[in-house]
């Protein structure tokens, strides 16, 4: 029993250790390093919002050129039924 509790404190004492070592390096950024990175973000969120614009773009494209299939697959149902009824005026002749 006794060695499962000492385990027990060595886990936690790791885990402390390592939560101070955590705090201690980013306590060590500099203003630079924080500058650098919120620049990085906004660059990062700019390319995201470009990407989500392009790609709803696209969505609107993509749509708009299924409806002119569809539009167009109607007319030619529209077309092969009145071929097929001269047709049959033909044959009945």
């Amino acid at each position: 029993m006794r060695r499962s509790r000492m385990s027990g404190f060595g886990v936690m004492g790791a885990l402390t250790g390592s939560l101070i070592l955590v705090l201690a390096v980013a306590g060590c950024a500099t203003s630079g390093d924080v500058s650098a990175a919120r620049a990085e973000s906004k660059e990062a969120l700019r390319v995201a919002q470009q990407a989500n614009q392009t790609a709803t773009a696209a969505a609107a494209d993509a749509a708009a050129a299924r409806a002119a299939a569809d539009a167009a697959a109607e007319e030619a149902r529209k077309a092969s039924e009145k071929a097929d009824r001269i047709f049959q005026r033909t044959l009945h002749k």
